[in-house]
């Protein structure tokens, strides 16, 4: 490969870069993709979920070849105290039928199918090359480096998809140093069941799913949330806080996430289940206001590498894949130009402000730091809530009325300006 020149190359094989790949080969420019891992997928265990009309608008007719799980019918909340569950659940007939709103899926074997659709449209996919270093002339991205002799492979632009912390990004001066508030690490397992019992535990019919979004206890009071996802013979579950506050606590996420396995509300969820798979790794938390510059001369960034994740409502990989498809049209739009400049692939932030990516995340913007600054909102008022719910629906002789008054009474005891600033707070984070 050493004395190949390619209109473009991309570093890492995963939604964004696949999709970047195959939009580039689909535009007729010669593309290669090259993966550190074995194959597409082979370093993550990553089990969550692909919405269906985003990757249909991509892949139409993916359903039919893809390594789907089970369609999601249903979204719960769940909220963990020390020994309590409040949860809210949103289950659908919509949702239910085709076509489906979401699906589960495993990374591995998705991933390594993904790739297929980019080599089908004539990209070439490589594992097992590590990328150490970019090349440059005149100031401009050239090429990268794999630091061996012939290791060097030359193209027209770099798109950088190597995952959340992008040492290239930063070499190319697109972003600073990453700061540990700017990811959160995620411990997570795979936990292998039989259909039939996951069905019977989350009173689901057969081959359908749910999704569990579950905060407070399950981060041992940081800022962060677990999960668990139902796949067709297995559960994703893991849990996850911001790096710094691990950091600063001295938490091991390991311990956090064995303490939620063993929480009374889960424990029984995942009984008798043996952990085949076990991963930890980081997820961009950054989000907007520490966006890095997407572009570069000769160079753009693209899903993980540029923080494209929205934590707030469980999306990653649509706006991964979004964002690799917006770059290739920028890509081959310069290319047609004859100009790989950063004035003329600044393209692709217009089509990604023009997108969902930037608007949700800029909508977003805010969520991060207002509820890192107020731990007793899944602390103290969560707990407070299971207490007025304990309270209120034990049975013990006591009327309704004095159990209003003594819940009155609880709530009284707020701080009455904390709360009123963590409602305004709170207004303006989630208004954008």
């Amino acid at each position: 490969m050493a004395d190949d020149q390619f209109d473009a190359i991309v570093v890492g094989a995963g939604p964004a870069g696949v999709t970047a790949a195959r939009e580039l080969a689909n535009a007729g420019l010669s593309v290669v993709a090259l993966e550190r891992g074995p194959f597409p997928g082979s370093k993550n265990v990553w089990g969550g979920i692909l919405y269906r009309a985003p990757t249909e608008a991509m892949l139409p007719g993916f359903e039919a070849a893809a390594p789907l799980e089970r369609p999601i019918i249903e979204q719960r909340y769940v909220m963990l105290a020390d020994d309590d569950m409040l949860a809210l659940t949103y289950r659908s007939r919509h949702f239910s039928e085709q076509p489906y709103n979401a699906y589960s899926v495993l990374r591995s074997p998705f991933d390594r199918w993904h790739a297929t659709t980019a080599e089908a449209a004539g990209a070439e996919v490589y594992p097992e090359v590590t990328v150490t270093d970019l090349l440059w002339d005149d100031g401009a991205v050239v090429g990268v480096t794999t630091g061996e002799p012939d290791g060097e492979l030359y193209a027209r632009c770099v798109v950088l998809a190597d995952g959340a912390n992008s040492l290239l990004a930063q070499r190319a001066d697109l972003h600073g140093e990453w700061l540990p508030m700017d990811q959160a690490l995620v411990a997570k397992e795979l936990i292998a069941l039989p259909a039939a019992t996951i069905e019977d535990r989350f009173a689901l019919p057969a081959g359908l799913g749910t999704a569990l979004e579950i905060f407070g206890e399950s981060t041992m009071g940081l800022l962060g949330y677990g999960f668990i996802y139902t796949n067709k013979e297995s559960l994703s579950l893991g849990t996850g806080a911001l790096l710094g506050d691990l950091i600063e606590t001295g938490i091991n996420v390991n311990d956090m996430l064995d303490r939620f396995k063993r929480h009374p509300a889960i424990a029984p969820l995942i009984a008798g289940g043996e952990t085949i798979e076990y991963s930890a790794h980081l997820i961009p938390e950054g989000g907007y206001n520490r966006m890095p510059k997407l572009y570069g001369d000769g160079v753009v960034v693209v899903g993980d590498a540029a923080g494209f994740v929205n934590p707030l409502n469980r999306e990653g990989v649509n706006l991964a894949m979004l964002s690799g498809k917006l770059a290739a049209h920028a890509i081959a739009e310069a290319i047609g130009r004859d100009n790989l400049s950063a004035a003329s692939l600044s393209r692709y932030r217009e089509l990604l402000e023009q997108s969902v990516v930037l608007k949700d995340l800029y909508k977003i913007r805010n969520i991060t730091e207002f509820a890192h600054a107020r731990p007793h909102v899944l602390g103290e008022y969560l707990r407070l809530a299971a207490t007025i719910a304990r309270d209120y629906l034990t049975v013990d002789g006591s009327g309704k009325g004095e159990k209003q008054k003594k819940i009155l009474k609880r709530l009284a005891g707020l701080p009455k300006k904390r709360l009123l600033s963590d409602l305004t707070g709170a207004l303006k984070a989630f208004g954008g």
